[in-house]
């Protein structure tokens, strides 16, 4: 059944941002000590038995120095500098193994993908990238609270600039264009690209599909279900804490960050999504800077549009480089 308003009130809905007065400062901040504490990434070539790719096992400086693992796919025999799609992954996912990222190299598209720190036990993706957390404050199972008082100590700093810091990593490589790099990703990965997106300039495109990390007070206030519903308990529990929490979340906001994000974009969203729930998906959506088009899949819940969405972005990035 839908779970939220009418299509037609969703298309109109623009709520009033809760954005702290430094949020700029804040980040550029934070993505200036990760640059200056960066070293040079490590591509070590990697047998995966694939015979049309090849696979690079990547290192890289992500937040604060600290090292972050991926996966970078090239197309076989291809020559000059690719356009690159740059992938940031679900929640309580992670890089997995290589051969279940062929996609994009299948159409001709440099692919890397960003392994999620601290993540990776979701029963079928594992992670390599640890989480070195600097508060130790409690905090409800899962990533949503994990240094959720503090912006400096918060759990999304760390993962937001681990993404820009991908994005700076590819345009370094030789074999990719870097007028030509575009950011995915679904769900937790949607609300990282958006941040990515928000963070980073020149992008040539940016891919959200049902982004979750958006327009939090809203989500906490409609539905029960996890990861959003981890806030929620973490509240029932601290009810003192009720401002504090949500300053830092604003800090961390898809909202925000689609408000500065220029890229041409491809949202989607699915009207009968109880996880990430359709007005929170467009918020960000009317709010995003840039030219922008979205997806919307009537009947479907958190899968989204799946196989058909894949297509749907193929064609789009296909256009937008071409």
């Amino acid at each position: 059944m839908l779970v939220d308003w009418p299509l037609e009130q969703l298309r109109k809905y623009a709520p009033e941002r809760e954005e702290p007065g430094d949020f700029d400062s804040f980040w550029a901040a934070t993505r200036q000590q990760a640059r200056d504490k960066a070293r040079p990434a490590e591509f070590v070539p990697y047998d995966a038995g694939l015979a049309t790719v090849e696979v690079f096992d990547v290192t890289y400086s992500g937040f604060d120095g600290q090292p972050v693992r991926g996966w970078f796919v090239l197309p076989r025999g291809t020559e000059g500098p690719l356009p690159c799609v740059v992938q940031y992954i679900g929640y309580n996912g992670a890089r997995g193994l290589a051969h279940e990222w062929l996609t994009w190299s299948a159409a001709g598209y440099a692919h890397f993908v960003m392994d999620t720190r601290g993540q990776g036990s979701n029963g079928s993706q594992a992670g390599d990238t640890p989480d070195p957390d600097p508060s130790g404050t409690p905090q409800t199972p899962g990533f949503m609270t994990r240094g959720v008082t503090s912006p400096e100590a918060y759990y999304y700093r760390r993962v937001f600039t681990d993404a820009v810091r991908a994005v700076d990593t590819v345009r370094d490589h030789p074999a990719v264009d870097p007028a030509r790099v575009v950011v995915s990703g679904g769900s937790q990965g949607g609300g990282i690209a958006l941040a990515a997106a928000g963070l980073s300039d020149g992008l040539a495109g940016v891919l959200v599909d049902v982004p979750f990390l958006c327009h939090y007070r809203r989500a906490t206030e409609i539905t029960n279900e996890y990861p959003y519903g981890e806030l929620v308990a973490y509240l029932k529990t601290h009810r003192d804490q009720v401002d504090q929490v949500f300053t830092t979340l604003s800090y961390c906001d898809g909202v925000n960050f689609a408000a500065r994000a220029t890229a041409p974009t491809l949202f989607s969203v699915a009207l009968m999504d109880a996880v990430c729930p359709p007005s929170t998906v467009f918020a960000a959506y009317n709010h995003y800077a840039g030219q922008k088009e979205i997806t919307v899949w009537p009947y479907n819940g958190h899968e989204g549009g799946g196989a058909f969405n894949v297509g749907a972005q193929l064609r789009y990035v296909a256009k937008l480089l071409a």
